[in-house]
């Protein structure tokens, strides 16, 4: 059976019955009305985040396989509500879907969304499907929430704050660029550009101690979203170069090619959390659990001060909080 077969209708109940409702998911109706009608635990804040990805632009059918993309769909969004300290309940699924595209590749995309929602503790709870004459898109959407008094936004960095970031930065941005160039990328860097991790835990961990004055995810790399971060805090910063976290595989590929550091400050696609944390609650942050390290990258300084860059001699400089822009040339 291919798609023309089983209609948008057959497709959409495919989805619906691949759907794992539980006591604890607060919905009421979910798939198969013309709303979900759901719920929220009292005492807390609905979090929303929707995010596009789209063939050939995010993503290409020759380097993904679809396990992989459905579940990337589902982390690049549930990191949004991660950055906030929030926990993700319900996603919505939009599809405009090429004619020719084979039903078993669908099926795939389907094991691996499902599965991530599972991982997280989100729950599908409805969407759209359509045809399109062009490439294939995905738009996701995803609902989640927080107690009213642990959302964690990107405005409350202060001078003097620390600068941290989880994991380690520039993987995916290094193995796209390999992708690219027609080389099979290390197992590492493919793992972290096709398979990111949201860091729910953490940022659930992080809000529930109060720990950060600010905070923001890394998708459009670490001095982009950094200087998201900085806008929104009215502040400058310094970054110090050599404290930027990086693997063993990035580390190799740069011991040949030192202008790949460029690629950990602006390559995008990490999906690290970023915050700033204030002097006395520093100490504190030896009591997160979850396993991520969390390195401290820089400080937080005034706003005339802009963002610099203090490199490995000592040197500092001005930087552009630039990164991957849509829309930029």
């Amino acid at each position: 059976m291919n798609l023309a077969q089983l209609g948008e209708f057959g497709f959409i109940e495919r989805i619906r019955q691949a759907v794992r409702e539980t006591a604890e998911s607060g919905v009421r109706i979910g798939i198969g009305d013309d709303c979900a009608v759901l719920e929220l635990p009292p005492g807390e804040l609905l979090l929303t985040s929707t995010d596009l990805l789209i063939e050939e632009v995010h993503f290409r059918s020759e380097w993904s396989d679809w396990r992989s993309l459905g579940e990337k769909s589902v982390a690049v969004n549930v990191s949004d509500i991660a950055a906030m300290g929030g926990r993700p309940r319900h996603l919505y699924l939009g599809l405009a879907i090429p004619s020719d595209r084979p039903l078993a590749d669908l099926d795939r995309f389907l094991e691996g969304f499902l599965a991530a929602a599972d991982e997280y503790g989100a729950l599908l709870v409805g969407g759209d499907t359509c045809g399109s004459p062009g490439p294939l898109m995905i738009a996701v959407t995803v609902e989640g929430a927080t107690p009213a008094d642990q959302v964690i936004y990107r405005s409350g960095a202060r001078p003097g704050d620390g600068i941290y970031v989880s994991g380690v930065l520039g993987d995916s941005a290094l193995a796209l660029r390999c992708l690219r160039d027609g080389l099979p990328p290390e197992p590492e860097l493919a793992e972290r550009h096709h398979r990111p991790r949201a860091r729910v835990a953490l940022g659930r961990a992080l809000a529930e101690l109060a720990l950060p004055s600010a905070m923001i995810d890394v998708s459009d790399g670490l001095l982009a979203d950094l200087g998201h971060l900085l806008r929104a805090s009215a502040a400058g910063a310094q970054l110090e170069s050599p404290r930027i976290p990086l693997s063993k595989s990035f580390r190799k590929a740069l011991a040949a090619d030192p202008a790949l550091m460029e690629l950990a400050m602006s390559g995008g696609e990490d999906y690290e959390l970023l915050f700033t944390v204030s002097e006395e609650n520093q100490s504190r942050l030896t009591a997160l659990s979850g396993g991520v390290p969390v390195t401290r990258i820089g400080t937080v300084t005034t706003a005339d001060r802009g963002l610099r860059l203090l490199g490995p001699t000592g040197r500092e400089r001005p930087v552009d909080a630039r990164g991957f822009n849509h829309f930029g040339s």
